[in-house]
């Protein structure tokens, strides 16, 4: 009786199996996962210069196909995954400013020693332990965790940091803030001065909060 040759499963190309780890961690991989993975240099070089895969700054690249919706944060999810954004960038995050961040500001405990990416650019910016660790949210980007804080503990920061970062961009953040319809006038403002007192800024944001009422 003759014999029925066995079929063997045809290998995935190199540029598929790639892309299927891609999308599993998310979009965004660095060099070292990559090589973890088991993609060869020769086949990330090929989907850079085919445009599936796009190079977002030294060692970190990303499904051309999967960009997230806050790139920056992306990488530094990657990068800097112990920072937490802060100020201007997490006042972006929130919508609640008209300003366009020229660089990721990030939270760090003072002591830290300062890092500089080629991109995207950062500025660090020291916390205090209680004010480090206050009103910490959680948001997965590029499928990484990226810790940001919250709207209410950003606009306190604002206020913390307004000889930093111009009283105006405080202000602005405040009355946006005050505006929103997710959440009842009270709650908001008792959000507010729960953390200005934490940052101690109580005296400086009650008028202005009196203002926009």
């Amino acid at each position: 009786m003759p014999r029925t040759p066995s079929s063997s499963p045809i290998a995935k190309p190199p540029t598929q199996r790639a892309t299927t780890v891609f999308r599993r961690a998310g979009g965004i991989l660095r060099t070292q996962e990559t090589k973890a993975a088991g993609i060869h240099p020769r086949t990330l070089a090929a989907m850079v210069e085919g445009g599936t895969v796009l190079r977002l700054g030294r060692g970190v690249y990303q499904l051309a196909d999967a960009a997230p919706s806050e790139p920056d944060l992306a990488v530094v999810a990657r990068k800097v995954p112990k920072a937490i954004v802060c100020l201007v960038s997490a006042l972006a995050h929130h919508r609640l400013t008209t300003q366009i961040p020229h660089a990721v500001d990030l939270a760090v405990p003072r002591g830290f020693k300062d890092r500089k990416l080629e991109h995207p650019p950062v500025r660090f910016y020291r916390f205090g332990d209680a004010s480090l660790a206050a009103g910490v949210e959680r948001i997965k980007v590029g499928g990484r965790e990226l810790r940001v804080y919250g709207a209410a503990k950003t606009v306190a920061d604002c206020f913390k940091f307004r000889n930093k970062i111009g009283k105006d961009i405080a202000i602005e953040a405040l009355r946006t803030y005050l505006r929103r319809k997710d959440a009842k006038p009270g709650n908001r403002v008792r959000d507010l001065m729960h953390f200005a007192r934490i940052n101690r800024v109580q005296a400086v944001m009650a008028p202005y909060i009196e203002s926009a009422l």
